[in-house]
């Protein structure tokens, strides 16, 4: 004794000092004074029972034996259910309960068994079940068990009750499987009747679409050709077209590379032209300068020569002329005439003594025009394909020289040598 357990399938019962009335623990835990208090312990399991009524009679006389299967177990939920177990059964061992259970379950399944026909109970089970639950459960209540569930297991007559039964209801089964067919067959013609004939409906409704679709179909691909077609031409025309611009494109790259190689070239045959002339220059232009304004730089120093021994002659001739007009007071209109007439003798003499200096110079500037000519070791020449070439050409432009003499001559001191050549051949 002391701390006491049981399981939930078990309920334990404490009685003694203490306690005015027992006390009922169902699944749990309690203390219990040694000597002085008394436990006991009742189950709770459920028990299966199967229920044999032989040949009992039914409702009309008709012998008949019937097995039920009952789950019951005692209520231990309730206190009340639980009392009344404990006051039934305390103390008797399983078997005793669940022989007390089984002598009243068989009594209220004979007493159901009488009250029904053997076509009821065999067609309607559910029903017969039923009433054995309800007539049973109302009793047992009472001593503190609960039906869970009961159902009836098999049915057996030994007079043959129920074969006959079944052979009646198989003979009726048969026949109305064969009106059934019969009519099954009928309405399975008719139908298949109706059938073909939606089917033929629908097959040719179906036709007639897939005609329509395919109609439909060529059309809208005739259409769709026709557009392809369209594109593809296009696209093909665009291609060449493009083929050309891209072509047309080259060539003018191609044009525009000879272009800029003939520019280039161009502009080196300028630079060439440019070089040669430059080259020419050095060699030949800028020499022929230099002698150039050699010859002008003598030719102005013996201008200047002539022109001061002319004006110190005049001079002299004038100082002259003044002394004798002071001594010769007489003679002065004449010796005036006389000075005058002078003085234009030796004017002429003056442009004679010029160009016979001019005549006897000019061979000597030829020479010196002609002298770096003479020193060059090589000469190019550029003729742009007009007029003289070679020794012809160098001889020419030294005549050219020496014919611009005169003019610069007349530039430089006022005498036309040309002139003035006129007047002494008079």
């Amino acid at each position: 004794m002391g701390f006491e357990t049981c399981g939930p399938n078990e309920a334990m019962v404490v009685s003694g000092c203490f306690h005015s009335r027992p006390v009922m623990v169902p699944g749990g835990s309690i203390w219990v004074w040694p000597f002085v208090q008394q436990l006991q312990r009742i189950s709770l399991n459920t028990m299966t029972l199967q229920i044999h009524s032989t040949d009992v009679c039914t409702a009309q006389g008709v012998p008949i034996s019937c097995i039920g299967v009952a789950q019951v177990k005692i209520q231990g939920q309730s206190q009340e259910m639980l009392a009344a177990a404990c006051m039934q059964f305390l103390g008797k061992a399983e078997r005793e309960i669940r022989s007390i259970a089984l002598e009243t379950l068989e009594g209220h399944q004979r007493a159901i068994m009488g009250t029904m026909t053997v076509e009821e109970i065999y067609q309607d089970r559910k029903k017969f079940a039923k009433n054995v639950f309800e007539v049973a459960s109302s009793d047992l209540v009472q001593m503190g068990i609960t039906v869970v569930s009961y159902t009836l297991k098999d049915i057996k007559d030994k007079e043959g009750y129920l074969a006959a039964l079944g052979k009646t209801r198989t003979a009726q089964v048969k026949r109305d499987a064969k009106i059934g067919e019969a009519r099954a067959k009928r309405d399975a013609g008719i139908k298949e009747a109706i059938a073909n004939q939606e089917r033929l409906k629908v097959r040719f409704e179906k036709d007639t679409e897939i005609a329509e679709a395919k109609r439909d179909f060529e059309l809208k691909k005739a259409a769709y050709d026709i557009e392809v077609e369209t594109r593809r031409a296009e696209s093909e025309m665009a291609y060449q077209q493009q083929a050309a611009i891209s072509k047309q494109a080259i060539k003018e790259a191609e044009m525009q590379v000879i272009i800029e190689e003939r520019t280039k070239e161009i502009q080196v045959q300028d630079q060439e032209i440019l070089r040669r002339e430059k080259e020419l220059e050095a060699q030949i232009k800028k020499p022929a300068e230099a002698e150039k304004y050699r010859l002008e730089t003598i030719a102005a120093a013996e201008r200047n020569k002539v022109v001061l021994e002319a004006e110190a002659n005049a001079e002299a001739i004038q100082m002259r002329g003044e002394a004798q007009a002071f001594a010769i007071e007489a003679k002065a209109k004449a010796e005036a005439e006389q000075m005058v007439k002078k003085a234009d003798a030796w004017k002429d003499y003056q442009e004679a003594a010029m160009v016979d200096m001019v005549l006897q110079t000019l061979p000597k500037i030829a020479a010196e025009v002609a002298a770096p000519l003479s020193k060059a070791k090589k000469v190019t020449m550029i003729s742009s394909g007009n007029g003289e070439v070679g020794a012809a050409k160098l001889t020419g432009e030294v005549i050219d020289v020496i014919a611009k003499l005169p003019l610069m001559i007349e530039n430089m001191t006022g005498v036309n040598i040309q002139q003035a050549m006129k007047i002494k051949s008079r």
